[in-house]
């Protein structure tokens, strides 16, 4: 029996010996294998898309997803793809992308590029040409990466267009004065249809400043006249102005024409306050009071005071008493000597140096 063991055990070694010596064998000739393919990129990324209508233009935009800096790669993602599908109004509004995918037409290939990945979204516009028949577009995009593939659609985005959308205003033009920009503007003739008469429930004034492109607009409600009057502004500063049309669009919404022309400008100070008034005086021993009201200026900076002997004397040979502005509505002359009469005018200056005319002259004999 025991011999029989030690073969058993004697067989198992030449065998686990030849498994060995195979498995080295095997080991050598690796080298001979490709090395294993990387797993084929999928593109997985989904868009989600936003848009409006500006006169007969539709604006699509979204966001880029953001790339994973830090492990040193990039999104896969080559290309935006634009699909629209026109349809009835009467048609169903939940669509399969299948369907989607089969009845609408690719409008635009868009590359998307690392500075767009940088400033994070892509846009898109549409210029529609209207056929007189009421229809409702309905809008998806996809991203595709260099190999072809093509992720999902976005969401659908559905815009049915006002057609009948006026026109630009024209000929915008600003004027300057020492307390606004006064913005005018002509009225559109006709819808950007053609048709007539114009759509009009009011106006929008845009203001932007600095480099960028963006701009606000300034009234709260649409106006109804054909101007505007910009009070809140600084000298000096850069604005850049345009105004759009707003017309009554589908379902009672309103919607913004294209833009108008632009104006630009830097306003300059070359204002001066208006004088002084209601200027009043009042005598006491050894000194005379000099009051007035207040400007109203925002851009104020003080007051002057002038004296003279001789109210026939020209005003430019009166002497100045503030060498410094006053920055109070009061004025106490203490250098008077009693018994003799003096004449007093003041003027206001503004932060950039603008000086008013002369408020009314005035006089007291110190007593």
């Amino acid at each position: 029996m025991l011999n029989k063991i030690k073969l058993s055990k004697s067989c198992f070694l030449k065998a686990s010996l030849t498994f060995i010596f195979f498995a080295l064998l095997t080991g050598l000739s690796c080298g001979k294998r490709k090395p294993p393919l990387p797993p084929v990129e999928k593109i997985t990324q989904r868009a989600e898309i936003s848009g409006t209508q500006r006169g007969n233009i539709i604006t699509l935009s979204w966001d880029l997803p953001v790339q994973n800096t830090s492990a040193g790669n990039t999104l896969n993602i080559s290309r935006a793809d634009v699909y629209r599908l026109a349809e009835s109004l009467t048609a169903p509004l939940t669509l399969s992308e299948e369907e989607f995918a089969s009845r609408s037409t690719l409008i635009s290939t868009l590359p998307v590029s690392a500075e767009d990945f940088k400033r994070g979204q892509l846009s898109f516009t549409d210029t529609l040409q209207f056929t007189g028949q009421p229809a409702r577009l309905r809008y998806a995009i996809r991203f595709v990466n260099a190999a072809g593939q093509k992720a999902a659609f976005s969401n659908f985005l559905l815009i049915e267009p006002t057609t009948k959308v006026a026109g630009s205003p024209t000929q915008l033009a600003a004027q300057i004065s020492d307390n606004g920009i006064l913005l005018a503007w002509n009225a559109p003739k006709e819808n950007v249809d053609g048709s007539t008469p114009v759509n009009i429930i009011g106006y929008n004034v845009y203001r932007g400043s600095g480099a960028d492109d963006s701009a606000s607009v300034l009234n709260s409600t649409p106006l109804t006249e054909n101007k505007f009057n910009d009070r809140l502004f600084d000298f000096g500063a850069n604005y850049r102005y345009f105004v759009r049309t707003v017309s009554l669009g589908v379902g009672g919404e309103p919607v913004e024409s294209l833009n108008s022309n632009t104006v630009e400008l830097q306003p300059k100070d070359i204002f001066a306050p208006r004088p002084p008034s209601a200027v009043t005086i009042a005598a006491a021993p050894g000194n005379l009071s000099i009051f007035f009201a207040v400007n109203t200026e925002k851009d104020l900076a003080g007051y002057q005071v002038y004296r003279s002997n001789n109210s026939d004397q020209p005003l430019s040979d009166w002497t100045l008493l503030t060498k410094e502005l006053l920055t109070t509505n009061t004025y106490r002359d203490t250098n008077v000597q009693s018994g003799k009469t003096y004449f007093y005018y003041l003027t206001a200056v503004d932060k950039n140096g603008n000086v008013s005319g002369a408020s009314e002259k005035i006089s007291e004999t110190a007593p």
